[in-house]
């Protein structure tokens, strides 16, 4: 056997090990999600349910479950933050990658900065900046602190996108007469969609699974996110674990699709991105 082939067997071999380790847990959720309460706690746990049952999935898409309301609320958020961190991150990161000015390094620096910061560093402040604004217990309070989340890393993203295209383009744009902005709405931003894609994606995902932010600016049970009903689950003496994995499932299901649907733009997205600091 050629070394070649042995390496590309082992290649194989290794992502199929990562693959397993990797994709298991959401085998796991599926699984528990379609046992019983008491195979559950069948010793030894079997790896395929006995009684299959569905009860778990129908108890959750039922019109007495909260599932769908908070479905529901967290896609308006979600929806509501990736459009405003989207719309305002793209004139931001085109500047920062286009046009020199003093503090531009600082600023390029203070948004990798707030990458690492966790979200309950700003969660007293935003609390008491809505609570001034008057809109505590509305869609718009978790809107607009998510969207803290998102533009910060679509800028990262989308600037070294924009960075990454030929500045003759923009050469070439101004020679046919058009301006900074007709140049920027006719030719950067349709070669820039994959990184504008990865940016709303990102966006959408930090605030689909966002929970600390919907439970603190939200008290009303009926406009709380999808992710704040997993205590519903978590009862005095035992945990309804099908239920838990089967609200859990139908909670990243949304995030799933749109990497399933999306992938080609996203890895796109960010290789492209990544080709230039």
């Amino acid at each position: 056997m050629k070394k070649e082939t042995k390496k590309k067997i082992g290649l194989v071999l290794v992502g199929a090990i990562v693959f397993v380790i990797f994709i298991f847990p959401l085998y796991w959720m599926l699984v528990t999600a379609l046992k019983t309460q008491l195979e559950i706690f069948k010793i030894p746990t079997p790896l395929w349910p006995h009684d299959l049952t569905f009860d778990a999935f129908k108890d959750q898409l039922s019109q007495s479950s909260d599932t769908l309301q908070g479905f529901k609320n967290s896609l308006i958020i979600a929806l509501g933050a990736t459009a405003i961190s989207t719309v305002l991150s793209i004139p931001a990161s085109y500047g920062l990658a286009r046009f020199k000015f003093s503090g531009r390094k600082v600023i390029i620096l203070l948004f990798l900065i707030t990458q690492m910061l966790p979200s309950t560093l700003v969660l007293t402040s935003l609390y008491i900046m809505f609570s001034k604004m008057g809109i505590l217990n509305s869609y718009l309070a978790p809107i607009l602190a998510d969207a803290t989340l998102g533009i910060p890393f679509s800028i990262i993203i989308l600037r070294t996108y924009f960075i990454s295209i030929p500045k003759e383009l923009d050469e070439a744009a101004k020679i046919d007469g058009c301006g900074h902005l007709t140049a920027f709405v006719r030719i950067m931003l349709p070669i820039a969609k994959p990184g504008v894609v990865v940016a709303a994606v990102f966006s959408f995902v930090y605030a689909w699974g966002d929970l600390i932010y919907g439970i603190t600016f939200i008290t009303d049970p009926t406009k709380r996110p999808i992710t704040s009903s997993i205590y519903n689950y978590v009862q005095q003496y035992q945990t309804l674990w099908n239920s838990t994995m089967a609200f859990g499932i139908i909670a990243i299901l949304p995030v799933v699709l749109i990497f399933i649907f999306m992938q080609k733009y996203i890895v796109s997205g960010l290789t492209n991105g990544a080709v230039k600091a």
